[in-house]
Formats: structure tokens, C-alpha cells, sequence
């Protein structure tokens, strides 16, 4: 093996792991409903899915796509190189051996289904990323309710049983995951059209984005609002409003700035509104962490 099949800079750049954290609340919201959390297990599954499975996800994509302007947690990205595949093919195979060893054959087994779903949706073929409607349900369910499952498997060690409440669960991840994903596109419309890639947002155009995100985050609470009732945990669904606050509050002044002028659909506004979704969720979950598990 070469030097140049050793990571450098630009391709661990690429590989875009701070971006990781804006996927963090599934995980988390999985930690703080589990009626038990295997530690050692919790802590792995983490580590395998935010630091190995997500960012070779970012890098093959950014491999694939070759982006010369901005993409999610990049304002400017390098060029990839051949390194930055490699660097992925190593992380996902690591990611199944250690999800293998370390906590089991179903959970090795759903991070094999994930990488699948992942390359499918970046890669020459099938890719559908470029299909409006197929890459969108890919992303809602595989970012949502399968990542929300996968993660449970790991942290309550045991494959779950899908109940009614679960479900509701799994269906508010899917639907929050829904509620942000065109929102990550909304700044890319010229290169999407350029690319082929007809995203969902591009169909939807810049107000009909903002109106559909509205409506899936909508959608999003009702499920959490239907599964803490369920559960007779309606404080658990007021304290997530609380937290839900600034985001509705940042949301709805961008609205309003794009509505003036399709130029604020931009890079730094759309990774604003991710920064202060993610960290509000993951902060309402932690909470939810802290009462349901330590106090």
C-alpha cells in the first residue's frame, strides 16, 4: 500500500464528522425512552454510528459528487481524491466488525442494511438522491425510524419489539428527520440542476420548502405528543416544546427573510438553522436522559 492510500487532511475533512451531530437527537431520543440502557453497548453503538457509518456516508457521497461549492458542514470542500474512498470502505468495514463483536449479529447486521441504503442513494447507479420522491422517503426512513430502531437493538442489547408506542416513536424521528432534510438542499438548487440531481426541495421551490418543513415537523410533535400521552408522560412532551422554542423562532425569521428575497436560502443560514436544531434536541433529550435514568 502507497502513502497516498493513508488519510491527509482534506480527505478527513471530507469526511465532514462534525456533521455527524446533526443526527445525534435520533440517537439520543432512542436513549432517553429505553426502559434499560447497557452502557458499554450504548457507548459503542455511538462511537460506531456518529464516528465511523455517518462520516464514510458524507465522504463517499462528497467522493461520488465531487462538489465544488458548498455541501452540509463545508463551506468550501477540497477535491476528493482516491484516498477518501478507501478511507470509507475502511470505516464501514470496521463499523461491521465491531458492531459484530462488540454487541451483536442483528446490529451488525442493520449497520449492513444502512450502508446499503446509503450507497444506493449517493452512488453513479442507482442514486436516488436524484429521484425527488424516492430519495426522500430513503432518507426519512433510513435517518429516521431504522437509524431510531438500529440504535435501540444496541442500547437495550436485544432485538425491540415493535409496539404502538414505539412506532409512534419511530414514525416522530422519521418525520423530524423529513422536516430538516430539505431544508439541507435549499442553498444547492444551481448545482442540483446542474447535476441532474432533482431534489426535493428544487421541486418544491424555496417557500414550498419552508411550508413543507412546517408541515412535517407538525406532523413530527403530533407523534410525540400521541407517544408521551401514551405513556403518561405529557411533562416529557412539554419540556420538548420548551427546547423546540428557538428553533421555531430561528425558522420562522428566516421564513420571512427568504420570502423577501431567495438570497438568504443560503450555506450559513441553512447550517444555522441545523446548529440550533441539533443542539436543541440533543439538549431536550440529555435532559430526558438525566430525569429518566439518573434523578
Amino acid at each position: 500500500m502507497t502513502a497516498r492510500y493513508f488519510p491527509d487532511a482534506n480527505t478527513i475533512k471530507l469526511l465532514r464528522i462534525p456533521f455527524s451531530i446533526f443526527l445525534m437527537p435520533v440517537f439520543l431520543i432512542a436513549v432517553s425512552q429505553a426502559p434499560v440502557i447497557h452502557l458499554f453497548q450504548t457507548v459503542t453503538a455511538f462511537i460506531i454510528i456518529h464516528l465511523l457509518i455517518y462520516p464514510a456516508s458524507n465522504g463517499y457521497n462528497s467522493y461520488v459528487d465531487r462538489d465544488a461549492t458548498s455541501i452540509g458542514g463545508l463551506e468550501n470542500p477540497p477535491m476528493p481524491t482516491v484516498t477518501l474512498f478507501y478511507t470509507t470502505m475502511v470505516m464501514d468495514g470496521l463499523a461491521l466488525i465491531l458492531g459484530l463483536v462488540l454487541i451483536g449479529k442483528l446490529f451488525s447486521f442493520l449497520i449492513l442494511i444502512y450502508i446499503l441504503a446509503s450507497r444506493s442513494y449517493s452512488a453513479p447507479v442507482p442514486r436516488l438522491k436524484k429521484y425527488p420522491i424516492i430519495g426522500f422517503l430513503t432518507v426519512f426512513f433510513f435517518q429516521g425510524a431504522f437509524t431510531y430502531y438500529m440504535s435501540s437493538v444496541a442500547i437495550n442489547n436485544n432485538a425491540i419489539l415493535i409496539d404502538k408506542p414505539m412506532m409512534l416513536l419511530m414514525l416522530a424521528t422519521s418525520f423530524q428527520i423529513a422536516g430538516a432534510y430539505p431544508l439541507t438542499q435549499i442553498y444547492q438548487h444551481k448545482e442540483d440542476k446542474e447535476n441532474g440531481d432533482i431534489s426535493l426541495s428544487l421541486r418544491l421551490g424555496y417557500i414550498g420548502t419552508f411550508i413543507f418543513t412546517a408541515l412535517m415537523f407538525g406532523i413530527c410533535n403530533l407523534c410525540y405528543y400521541l407517544y408521551f400521552e401514551q405513556t403518561s408522560s405529557l411533562n416529557s412532551f412539554y419540556l420538548l416544546q420548551a427546547f423546540f422554542l428557538p428553533v421555531i423562532i430561528y425558522f420562522v425569521l428566516w421564513f420571512l427573510r427568504v420570502y423577501k428575497n431567495n438570497a438568504f436560502a443560503d450555506f450559513k443560514s441553512t447550517m444555522k438553522m441545523n446548529t440550533i436544531a441539533s443542539l436543541s434536541m440533543s439538549a431536550c433529550f440529555i435532559t430526558l436522559i438525566l430525569i429518566n435514568h439518573i434523578f
